[in-house]
């Protein structure tokens, strides 16, 4: 038994936001007990000039002001992902807006871009010592007519602390973000940020993050233009607004994206026609629904390099990424992997 099972029963008391909170004041002042350090060669990934000793990161969400990056990272993730960060603080949509399914190892939320802007985050960043492979992810205001605008503000700000850079344009909470995915909205909106990048002379990988509900009509023409502009990668994906009806808990109908378990087989199959639309040619991260190594190596072998994972952590604790990087090199020697580079993909080849 970990010292998370011992303390969940007490954090399932609280409303989740406020125990989000309260995880975040806890890892921040050093009071969450860290997990055993993997270190296994065949977890290394050789990606955008940079090493990460695990393909296993933290997804955006939970770190949205960029608080506890190096807690998380000593929590036994590869690499962790901060925001989605607005340019201008705001508050999100109103409360209550953060549901456990916890029949379904799921989550819904609807907190619609909550944060405490650039600045904030800038300074947390600018103030730590760089260490670990960490990420940006970057969101849009409500009111912001011109989306471009603000992801550029976003990247100008905070690419020079990053060591990639993720254009959110795929949360459900948002009006109108989704669009963005359009092929024409999604074209123009990459090659300005990447323009502001070019500028600000900061070479770091720049990813877009998709939905998992996209036609495939739609999932074509973003693997296109990740394609034709070079894109640093895509994160597949974001929260779904589908319901699956295996769902038993009581609060499934809460409006909001869904996350954990339920979203696993949706994510792995949107992930494996983006490998295949793509042919492998555009770096894949695999996120939605990871619980345990045999999920990360599911979407190992359908096409991702990486993957993330956020809801898993609400009923496993964040030392569970340390456990299943441990468990993820046992799958992969067995099956004859020497690295996780060798079986990217091996479904879908």
């Amino acid at each position: 038994m970990s010292w998370y099972d011992l303390v969940r029963p007490f954090v399932n008391q609280v409303d989740p936001e406020a125990a989000h909170g309260y995880a975040i004041a806890a890892l921040r002042n050093g009071l969450v007990p860290r997990p055993a350090v993997v270190a296994d060669p065949v977890l290394r990934v050789d990606l955008w000039g940079r090493s990460f000793p695990s393909p296993i990161g933290l997804a955006a969400g939970f770190d949205k002001d960029a608080e506890v990056p190096d807690a998380m990272l000593d929590q036994g993730f590869g690499f962790v992902e901060i925001g989605s960060v607005t340019p201008r603080p705001q508050p999100g949509n109103p409360k209550k807006r953060l549901f456990r399914l916890t029949q379904d190892e799921a989550v819904i939320n609807r907190l619609g871009f909550n944060s405490r802007g650039l600045a904030v985050a800038k300074a947390n960043l600018e103030r730590r010592q760089r260490r670990g492979i960490v990420g940006v992810n970057l969101g849009k205001n409500k009111e912001t007519v011109e989306a471009g605008d603000d992801y550029v503000a976003g990247a100008q700000a905070l690419a020079p602390f990053a060591d990639y850079l993720v254009c959110n344009v795929s949360s459900p909470n948002t009006p109108g973000l989704r669009a963005l995915q359009s092929r024409e909205a999604l074209d123009a909106l990459v090659v300005r940020v990447q323009t502001a990048l070019a500028e600000s002379k900061s070479a770091i990988p720049l990813l877009f993050k998709i939905a998992p509900d996209l036609a495939d009509a739609d999932l074509e023409d973003v693997v296109r233009v990740a394609l034709d502009r070079k894109l640093g990668g895509l994160i597949v994906g974001n929260t779904t607004l589908s319901r699956p009806a295996s769902l038993g808990d009581a609060q499934k109908n809460e409006a909001g994206g869904l996350s954990g378990r339920p979203l696993m087989a949706l994510s792995t199959e949107i992930l494996a026609k983006t490998y295949r639309l793509a042919g492998g040619a555009v770096t894949l991260v695999g996120t939605g629904g990871v619980f345990d190594a045999a999920d990360a190596y599911a979407k190992i072998r359908a096409g991702a390099t990486l993957v993330q994972l956020y809801s898993a952590m609400v009923y496993r604790g964040p030392g569970v990424a340390a456990a299943i990087a441990a468990d993820l090199a046992a799958l992969l020697r067995r099956d004859g992997f020497a690295s996780v580079a060798e079986a990217v993909g091996a479904d879908r080849r």
